[in-house]
């Protein structure tokens, strides 16, 4: 048998102004869910006519940032590495989150101060080296951040952290975050380092953003120090081995 929900007291002659304090929480929250509907009556079209718009600048949107992309690639991309560099920032400094705010700072510092050996003419002997330890060095930072994070957000779902007495809300949280961290600095340290690429390439002189090189690559010569490579891939060297890349060049260890 059901009971009959009890009657608000109406305080000063008010009905809005109801005292619900002597009702169960059951029904207070009928009470509260009722008014919802009452107060949204009639804004069903308003609301869909949003949700039409919404659909309609996200569809826009869309199609101008691949037009974007497809016809200036460079300006897209420098705006959108510099938006994903600085917003963060922004939101970091306004919520106080200091410790993505002193993560941010390292990684800004050494990586212009990557950037700004890459951009030096002429261009240091160890540069390329610096540049490829760096973002290496970062690529498997970010990748174990974030299989971390994987893991840590599977183990909560498969109830793994209450064996360690973690709360799922404190596993969630950091498997969240950490893989928030790897994707961050991962996507930004991809963008940079290609930056810093083309930079020592067109330095060098084998490759050009205006024009043709004015260096030509021989398969069996060095692109960072330019003398003749005498180990063979898959050669045992006295000194150093080599390796071929995608680019189907050979190059030292040391110069890698």
């Amino acid at each position: 048998t059901s009971s009959k929900m009890a009657d608000p007291v109406v305080v000063d002659g008010d009905p809005k102004m109801e005292d619900l304090s002597h009702l169960s929480d059951e029904e207070r929250w009928r009470i509260e869910h009722q008014r919802l509907h009452e107060k949204h009556r009639g804004h069903e079209a308003m609301h869909a006519e949003m949700v039409l718009i919404l659909i309609a600048v996200l569809l826009v949107a869309q199609i101008l940032l691949v037009q974007w992309k497809q016809r200036h690639a460079r300006s897209y991309n420098a705006v959108t590495l510099f938006g994903l560099w600085t917003i963060p920032l922004y939101f970091t400094l306004k919520l106080l989150w200091w410790r993505f705010f002193s993560t941010w700072v390292v990684f800004s510092a050494v990586t212009g101060f990557i950037i700004y050996k890459a951009t030096r003419k002429p261009l240091s002997g160890n540069t390329p080296r610096l540049v490829y330890k760096w973002f290496y060095l970062l690529y498997k930072v970010s990748y174990g951040l974030g299989l971390l994070g994987y893991f840590a957000v599977m183990f909560t779902f498969l109830g793994v952290n209450l064996i360690f007495m973690i709360k799922p809300e404190t596993a969630m949280d950091f498997g969240v975050v950490t893989i928030f961290y790897g994707l961050y600095y991962g996507v930004l340290g991809r963008d940079f380092a290609e930056i810093c690429a083309d930079k020592i390439a067109a330095t060098i002189g084998y490759y050009s953003t205006t024009g043709m090189p004015t260096r030509h690559l021989e398969p069996n010569v060095c692109a960072v120090c330019g003398q003749k490579i005498i180990i063979h891939e898959e050669e045992d060297g006295i000194i150093e081995k080599t390796y071929r890349l995608g680019c189907d060049h050979l190059y030292p260890r040391s110069h890698l």
